[in-house]
């Protein structure tokens, strides 16, 4: 019976919380967004951009730079961003364009 539980890269609760919080403002997120969601919900930084990383690379989010053009990620874009273990806002900053649900 457990070999048919699906197990997801991400965590389903911090995507509910994303895609509302996208639809709610009619846009993508933003790095400040997710920081405020981060602080008001009391959710690490790093789950939570490991979360749409995650959704990026499964093909149901998508992410677009600050001019708007999409930008692929893979995998090892994100294994990339592990150099000390968890994810820091600065490993991050380059990434301050959109992230938005498909």
């Amino acid at each position: 019976m457990d070999e048919d539980i699906e197990v997801l890269p991400w965590d389903v609760a911090l995507e509910a919380l994303a895609r509302e919080t996208s639809r709610h403002k009619g846009r993508g997120l933003r790095l400040n967004d997710i920081r405020s969601l981060s602080r008001e919900h009391r959710i690490r930084f790093d789950d939570f951009m490991i979360t749409l990383f995650e959704l990026v690379i499964a093909g149901r989010w998508r992410y677009r730079d600050r001019d708007g053009i999409p930008v692929a990620i893979d995998r090892a874009t994100l294994e990339g961003l592990y150099v000390k273990g968890r994810l820091r806002e600065e490993d991050v900053q380059d990434f301050d364009g959109f992230w938005e649900p498909l």
